[in-house]
């Protein structure tokens, strides 16, 4: 399965495509084939193209998680169960805007019969309030009844969500600590440095982007990680130098300081930066023993960046962006 992720001859000939109709006719002959194939010509719109992909990545999900030991599982389901988290978010997002199910499908993750989400019945109905509803007997109607109150006081989806993802790092949190030893250190290298890479991202963001309290920011983002401790939290926060704390960290990152200049470009790049880290981490696990839980975790993770790459690739092409714009957005390369 590894093998059929795009070679670097394969993304050479994908970044010097002259446009979004040459960029589909090269990625036809690739594993993503069969997906793009399933569609006609002239329905193949950037998003339509991007979501047809998508179907790679659940495939190999749902191929990985009924491979690996019964005692990973759980772990695999999870990261998994992330794709349905961002599909309620974007569902909620769609009640609240007044969006159409024909708005939306297009947006949503391809997890077919894998989804608890009565995606399409949310969407038509009339309020937040009465979507949620519906998904009483999911694991996620008690965790959106609790915000529920906050939500209806401030009219934001903002709390809904933030109680979506601390929610769902919990629960992976807590996967990863149920492994066996072995299995253990390779998800938290891999999947520890995600959850630090989400939870340092939103400190970062919330006090540079949304100007939280301490107290909020804390409330926020989670006391735990692989690298990213409490404290390292609590400090950004404190309102302690962020690109202090980050270097403390990542002491082996390039300068950050720079980024923190012009933070509405330089925190995108910080995160590119951290993602790349991750790449390096997942094609690491597949050098030397090979009877653990890193390499399946590995796998997944490297073809959802592979696709955040074509989804790059894919609207910069039709959009005729250069090269050497698109290019710095990119993370396997």
């Amino acid at each position: 399965m590894y093998s059929t992720m795009l070679t670097p001859e394969t993304w050479g000939a994908l970044y010097e495509s002259a446009d979004f109709a040459t960029l589909i006719s090269l990625l036809k002959k690739t594993v993503y084939g069969p997906y793009l194939t399933a569609v006609e010509d002239k329905d193949l719109t950037p998003r339509r193209s991007v979501y047809q992909i998508k179907g790679h990545l659940a495939d190999a999900y749902v191929t990985v998680i009924y491979m690996v030991p019964e005692s990973a599982r759980p772990l695999l389901i999870q990261l998994y169960r992330l794709f349905e988290v961002d599909n309620l978010k974007a569902v909620l997002r769609g009640v609240a805007t007044g969006a159409s199910w024909d708005q939306v499908r297009y947006v949503l993750f391809p997890l077919g019969s894998f989804t608890v989400l009565p995606a399409q019945a949310m969407i038509e109905e009339e309020s937040v309030g009465a979507a949620v509803e519906l998904l009483r007997g999911t694991p996620y109607y008690s965790t959106l009844s609790h915000a529920m109150e906050r939500y209806t006081a401030e009219q934001s989806l903002f709390p809904l969500e933030v109680a979506l993802d601390l929610d769902y790092l919990r629960e992976l949190w807590s996967d990863i600590n149920r492994l066996p030893s072995r299995d253990r250190e390779q998800a938290l290298r891999i999947v520890g440095s995600l959850i630090d890479m989400n939870n340092l991202m939103w400190a970062i963001r919330y006090r540079v982007y949304h100007h939280l309290s301490e107290e909020e920011i804390i409330n926020y983002t989670v006391p735990f990680g692989y690298r990213v401790r409490d404290e390292d939290i609590r400090a950004i926060a404190a309102g302690a130098d962020i690109a202090q704390v980050v270097t403390r960290i990542y002491p082996d990152l390039a300068d950050v300081s720079p980024l923190f200049q012009e933070p509405r470009s330089g925190l995108p790049q910080l995160e590119l930066r951290l993602q790349r880290r991750i790449v390096k981490q997942c094609r690491a696990a597949f050098i030397g023993y090979p009877f653990h839980i890193g390499i399946p975790v590995a796998y997944v993770l490297l073809n959802e960046l592979e696709i955040q790459d074509l989804t790059v690739l894919i609207e910069a092409k039709s959009l005729q962006v250069p090269a050497e714009e698109f290019q710095l957005h990119l993370v396997m390369s």
